[in-house]
């Protein structure tokens, strides 16, 4: 059985982003493979956090993931703070990056963009996430488009190490839909939806009110014209639409443009809206009896003991290679 490696930040609220881009494969894939999800709360603190507001976002993640349909006992539900070795081989890793690798990550220029300061942390969280996913020797990754330059690192790293102390780490391969593994925000289609947004109209949270969802989905910004048509390059505001439509409607782009065909963008953005709510309302219920009963925490213990068996096994290995003194 081959295994799976994944996690988000707990930094904001999750978004239908993370659910069409992540979540969702996470819950197919649960059934087809040994899966590891985790909360990757070391790498939310690469950027100043409210201690209150980490532990919040942290435990609304984690039970966000069981409430879209992860099951405990299927798939390793932890934090990764919960699992040491984390830290450990992602000091051991950073120590076999070159500057000139993580210089060129695009993630770092944009989110070090215009500030005076900006900490290590965000500078070398890519060797961190190497070990995130070697450290259970993960086979598939699911990734967005915008995570596809560290997976590369990974296994730039994987192959590093295996020149080096011999063949151990397994290469790990990307895991993306064909469409929407790239949602992007609702007020400027030139960029991601993104849950640390200032602008909350720009993205849609998994636990945003069916009335704020039409609110904000009725004011998403479309393209100059009328027709339902998916053309990225010329029309990306409403092909942006149309991807988030044929995820929560399990419609193919050629049916949703064949039945808005001379409608115009007013009903299909309702009809939109619609398809969100209905997913979304079953969701939330369960995330709030989650939250109130304190099972999540049940939850996590139970699988960051599973990962834990896995990722310090890995660590013994990859420290008897390089000799160190066990």
């Amino acid at each position: 059985m081959k295994r799976v490696l994944s996690g988000m930040q707990s930094s904001g609220q999750l978004t239908i982003g993370n659910y069409i881009g992540a979540l969702r494969n996470y819950v197919k894939l649960q059934h087809l493979h040994q899966c590891f999800f985790m909360v990757v709360d070391m790498h939310a603190i690469t950027v100043p956090q409210e201690p209150a507001a980490l532990r919040e976002q942290t435990e609304m993640a984690a039970s966000l993931y069981v409430a879209a349909g992860l099951d405990p006992n299927k798939a390793s539900i932890f934090l990764q703070s919960h699992v040491s070795a984390h830290a450990e081989l992602g000091w051991i890793m950073t120590t076999l990056t070159h500057m000139g690798e993580l210089e060129r990550m695009t993630q770092f220029k944009d989110k070090s963009e215009g500030k005076e300061s900006v900490g290590a942390g965000l500078f070398t969280y890519p060797s961190l996430m190497a070990a995130d996913i070697l450290l259970y020797n993960a086979d598939i990754i699911p990734v967005g488009d915008d995570q596809k330059q560290h997976l590369e690192l990974t296994r730039d790293l994987a192959n590093r190490f295996n020149n080096r102390f011999g063949e151990y780490f397994t290469m790990p391969e990307p895991y993306m839909p064909e469409v929407g593994a790239r949602i992007m925000s609702l007020d400027d289609a030139s960029k991601k939806m993104s849950k640390s947004s200032p602008n909350p109209g720009s993205f849609i949270g998994m636990l945003d009110e069916p009335d704020v969802i039409r609110k904000k989905l009725s004011r998403a910004v479309t393209d100059s014209g009328r027709e339902v048509k998916y053309d990225p390059q010329n029309k990306r505001e409403v092909s942006n639409l149309m991807s988030i439509y044929s995820h929560f409607a399990d419609m193919s782009i050629v049916e949703i443009e064949a039945k808005y065909e001379g409608q115009g963008y007013g009903p299909f953005k309702k009809d939109l809206a619609e398809h969100l709510v209905a997913v979304l309302e079953p969701i939330q219920k369960r995330y709030r009896e989650i939250r109130s009963t304190g099972e999540i925490h049940d939850v996590l213990k139970k699988g960051a003991q599973e990962a834990a068996e896995v990722a310090n096994q890995t660590l013994i290995e990859v420290k008897k290679r390089m000799g160190f003194v066990l």
